[in-house]
């Protein structure tokens, strides 16, 4: 797999990451996502960061995503 082809849309709460995910299935767009703190946890290392994760969408899909994203983070925006 080349990692160029792959770009990053989201970065945040799992909790988000997880509606971010759930509305870019239903456009029918498989996001990727990277855990840092999960692959530190699986492999004996601690992270300060619990919960952070990076979605990332294949680069024909961008155009797609993009707005999507972008919904959603305006909706969660804490006033």
């Amino acid at each position: 797999m080349d990692h160029t082809e792959f770009i990053k849309v989201f970065s945040g709460s799992f909790i988000i990451s997880q509606l971010v995910l759930e509305r870019l299935k239903e456009a029918g767009i498989e996001g990727i996502v990277k855990d840092e703190s999960e692959s530190g946890r699986l492999a004996g290392f601690g992270s300060s960061i619990q919960g952070f994760q990076e979605i990332y969408v294949h680069q024909s899909e961008l155009e797609t995503a993009k707005p999507i994203v972008e919904e959603i983070k305006k909706d969660t925006e804490v006033s």
